[in-house]
């Protein structure tokens, strides 16, 4: 067994800290931050200030490797998040009556909750696990070394002390300085591919009335606007999110962050507007998000391993704009990899790249061409001209055939060439093309002449 040291307690270092004390490991988490996710949710969410993880206070939606990975190796945290109010949604609920089962359906189910839920759940199971020593507001300030080619991480240095491991967990985030120490210590570089994603985020959280109605309806949860999207989050303990997406240089950026503008903006997209028709209770002001890179990080280069006793997982190894939802899902299913395999990656890490790049890297690449499509999009106000793609899209909420490739996209089951691209998906998606002959790809959202006069710039 392994002595392990983690440096970040943000959900990916509390998921891989738990999973290798889980399988016998023993760990140490650092993290700089003294506070740690409690039993006052809301608290906790709206009232802590937390710079260093601004996508704390956006709105989420967890994907399946959530939870199958969750359910897995830590069926108590899965059960605890559901009892601290996380939602069940399958796909096929749409459809009120599920079609006939086929395997692997019953993995198409997004976990609603609030990140804070999933935080609280995972610093209980940590704190209760005797394998793993959390220290909290203990800041690492650097590796040390041994011997090697390519050299050896031996530990971490923190609070005026070295602390030995077999093997260095870098989970410290996107701005992690671990690159930046390895390069002063003489290794080879990081292999970094980073892409700026030219979107702005803006939401407002809401809570459902106790006496007020509950029911929005069938309505699907997104919106679209040629230089905007809309789009709402249903949450954990009546909670939810209202969210919109427009280009970091569309000019009325600034103005969405008046409460009153924002929400003006936002019923002009149906999605939005059944759900602010229950006459929620804001909980918060327009919190904003801009500035995102698509990154990968890569510890090996042609040559191998740039360095051992060192690997990194989340988003220090995969950081991706939150459009899809790709982030916990990918940054789980690293932790639970690194604690199956820890004794082989602590011994040589080099079957760990491998395996990042095959199962990870793809989506990476997949979120880089999407978002490229969307700043374009957004920037130019283009409008829809495929009409077998939007067909494609709406079909979905008619045809559970067509449902099931959209959710196993979705949640990272498959990729978009693989589910699409059968026999069966063409045939249907031919078919309701046929009853619907004057099909014309649209925006359900507001025009930019009614954008302009509800927000100025």
């Amino acid at each position: 067994m392994a002595r392990v040291a983690v440096i970040g307690g943000g959900i990916s270092g509390l998921g891989t800290a738990l999973m290798l004390g889980r399988h016998g490991h023993t760990v140490t988490l650092f993290e700089q931050d003294t506070r740690d996710a409690g039993e006052d949710l809301d608290r906790d969410f709206f009232d802590w200030n937390r710079p260093r993880v601004p996508q704390a206070v956006q709105p989420h939606s967890f994907l399946a490797p959530v939870r199958t990975v969750l359910r897995a190796e830590a069926p108590d945290v899965y059960a605890d998040l559901l009892a601290r109010g996380a939602r069940e949604y399958h796909d096929f609920d749409w459809f009120g009556e599920h079609p006939p089962h086929r395997a692997g359906d019953e993995e198409l189910v997004t976990l609603r909750t609030r990140r804070i839920v999933l935080e609280a759940a995972l610093t209980a199971a940590v704190r209760r696990e005797p394998g793993v020593d959390v220290r909290r507001g203990c800041r690492v300030r650097g590796l040390t070394f041994g011997s090697g080619r390519p050299v050896r991480v031996t530990g971490v240095q923190a609070d005026g002390e070295t602390h030995r491991a077999d093997l260095v967990v870098d989970a410290a985030g996107r701005r992690s300085p671990v690159p930046a120490w390895l390069v002063a210590a003489g290794c080879r570089p990081p292999v970094v591919d980073s892409h700026r994603a030219g979107i702005a985020y803006l939401c407002r959280w809401y809570r459902l009335r106790a006496e007020g109605p509950r029911d929005p309806g069938q309505v699907k949860t997104g919106s679209a606007a040629p230089f905007a999207l809309a789009g709402v989050f249903p949450s954990d303990n009546d909670t939810f999110a209202v969210n919109i997406v427009v280009s970091t240089a569309d000019p009325t950026r600034g103005a969405l962050t008046d409460p009153a503008v924002f929400e003006a903006a936002a019923r002009r997209f149906p999605a939005c507007a059944a759900w602010l028709d229950l006459a929620p209770e804001p909980q918060s002001a327009v919190l904003a998000m801009a500035g995102l890179d698509n990154r990968w990080t890569s510890l090996a280069d042609d040559a191998g391993p740039v360095v051992t006793g060192l690997v990194n997982a989340g988003d220090s190894l995969i950081h991706t704009n939150p459009t899809l939802g790709h982030g916990v899902a990918l940054g789980l299913r690293a932790a639970q990899y690194l604690a199956t395999h820890a004794d082989r990656i602590a011994a040589d890490p080099a079957d760990y790249h491998a395996w990042a790049a095959q199962a990870l890297r793809p989506w990476f690449d997949a979120q880089v061409t999407a978002d490229r499509v969307n700043e374009q999009r957004l920037a130019e106000s283009a409008p829809l001209s495929d009409r077998r793609a939007a067909a494609l899209a709406a079909c979905a909420f008619d045809d559970p055939v067509v449902m099931r490739a959209r959710a196993r996209v979705r949640h990272l089951l498959a990729p978009a060439d693989e589910a699409y691209g059968t026999e069966e998906v063409d045939r249907h998606v031919t078919a309701w093309l046929a009853a619907r002959p004057d099909f014309t790809p649209t925006h359900d959202g507001p025009t930019r002449e009614q954008w302009d006069a509800l927000v100025p710039a």
